[in-house]
């Protein structure tokens, strides 16, 4: 089962916090993981903008079991969830997909209500999966990006550095430069 991860930090370093984050997915199991992304804070805009990511994993145990661990590696990081819902974080991680699956549990809510009107994480996941559909909509990501009314602001960073265990994208070899006049 192919399950999706939204990942977002504002504190504490927010790339190296998305880094570690996807590293930490990594040991649970093969992963695949978007460019960074900084995006504007969505719901409160006094704060630091955000760096962004989501990753794509193959998960073979239940949505809870991955929910739970994702909790974990939050926790771990230093989240705590007193304070504004919408404030700073250092690290927050939504599941966002879970295959075809809808679940409807009063802490676990898949697909992620809100991830189809956010910026933030529809483009990330369009660049890792731009066919997927919405379970609810039945719309490809790619349709639900390029028809979103979201005013904020994101912006593509670069690839993820660093993170081991990820699983590698296959690059094509460097081509020799052919000199035009």
């Amino acid at each position: 089962m192919l399950a999706y991860v939204g990942i977002g930090s504002n504190r504490d370093g927010p790339a190296v916090q998305v880094e570690r984050a996807l590293a930490e997915l990594a040991r649970l199991g093969p992963l695949r993981g978007s460019c960074l992304y900084r995006s504007e804070p969505w719901g409160r805009g006094d704060q630091p903008w955000f760096v962004n990511a989501v990753a794509e994993m193959a998960c073979e145990r239940p949505a809870r079991w991955l929910f739970e661990r994702l909790q974990a590696i939050e926790r771990a990081a230093g989240r705590t969830r007193e304070g504004d819902r919408w404030g700073p974080r250092v690290l927050d991680l939504d599941l966002l997909l879970f295959g075809d699956q809808r679940i409807d549990q009063p802490d676990l809510v898949v697909p992620h209500p809100r991830f189809a009107r956010r910026r933030f994480v529809l483009a990330p996941l369009a660049e890792l999966a731009p066919e997927l559909e919405d379970p609810v909509s039945r719309q490809a990501v790619r349709r639900l990006l390029s028809e979103l009314d979201d005013p904020g602001r994101v912006e593509k960073m670069r690839r993820p550095g660093g993170v081991s265990g990820s699983a590698p994208r296959q690059r094509r070899p460097a081509r020799p430069e052919v000199a035009t006049r």
